[in-house]
């Protein structure tokens, strides 16, 4: 695992310095009939982010994350309710507090950090790496949008619960975090041309992300 986080440190100051959108390698399936990719944008009042997401999926928020924790007001959604699967988006405040729920031995306590670039990238590639039970393989992709700004693309293959990941930051002051999510039981064979198809959505998005 250190091995990963450690060395991801040159890599994305080597993508950096590059100028290409990302672009996910093509795979072949067998046909489905899909909606057509086609796009809106979403730009809510006193949110710190704009993107494009799908007409066919709607913009949520979570109440797990905003009834219970008011320190993360921008976590949101995209529900696809024909494909029954969820894009969880959570952002961050470079060099913002977070509030954490610390187990101690009469329960749970309230602990606050600053969030670092290095903390929030480094959580980001943990969070993925948790699913290395389930996954038969995670590879990661750096990246670097039209506007700028850098991240990396996770595609985990195998029967984990999430197939695709990713993050995207400007490294100074925000970081956005997106993690993709089937409310069915992960079965890699029955959702690859699925994964494909959001996966592309995700790919638009994640090209149309502009800071406030």
């Amino acid at each position: 695992m250190n091995r990963y986080l450690f060395s991801f440190g040159f890599l994305f100051l080597a993508i950096f310095s590059c100028n290409s959108n990302y672009t996910p390698k093509p795979k072949g399936y067998f046909n489905i009939t899909f909606p057509e990719h086609q796009y809106q944008l979403f730009n809510q009042h006193g949110y710190p982010y704009t993107f494009e997401y799908p007409v066919y999926a709607n913009i949520v928020k979570d109440s797990a994350y905003f009834d219970a924790d008011p320190d993360n007001p921008y976590w949101i959604n995209i529900d696809y309710p024909s494909f029954n699967a969820k894009i969880y988006l959570s952002y961050k405040t470079i060099g913002g507090k977070s509030i954490y729920k610390v187990k101690t031995g009469n329960g749970y306590k309230d602990s606050s950090s600053i969030n670092t670039f290095d903390n929030l990238r480094n959580d980001a590639y943990k969070i993925t790496f948790k699913h290395t039970t389930k996954a038969s393989s995670i590879e990661d992709s750096a990246f670097i949008t039209p506007q700028g700004y850098g991240g990396v693309f996770f595609r985990v293959g195998g029967n984990a619960a999430t197939g695709k990941q990713f993050f995207i930051t400007d490294t100074t002051k925000h970081f956005l975090r997106g993690a993709l999510y089937f409310n069915d039981t992960p079965n890699e064979d029955s959702l690859n041309i699925v994964y494909d198809f959001i996966g592309k959505d995700m790919q638009y998005m994640i090209n149309t992300v502009k800071w406030k």
